[in-house]
């Protein structure tokens, strides 16, 4: 869903607005369509959102993991 933060340029309220190609956003305070676009962080989604997990560790290089050895003398 697009999902768009703005600010107007005008009252300079900050709102979000769903965007689409037959709907154009305005201010809902002064419902002016001056308005700026703000960046805005993206949201996480699904059963692991809020939710950190290391990555699982695979053996690297010297491990045997990737075909070769370590040359020990």
């Amino acid at each position: 869903m697009p999902i768009f933060e703005y600010v107007c340029k005008d009252c300079t309220r900050q709102f979000e607005a769903f965007v689409t190609a037959d709907r154009k956003p305005a201010c809902p305070a002064c419902q002016s369509a001056n308005l700026a676009k703000r960046l805005s962080s993206p949201g996480m989604v699904g059963a692991s959102a809020g939710r950190s997990e290391p990555a699982p560790q695979m053996g690297g290089c010297g491990s045997g993991a990737c075909g070769c050895r370590m040359n020990v003398n």
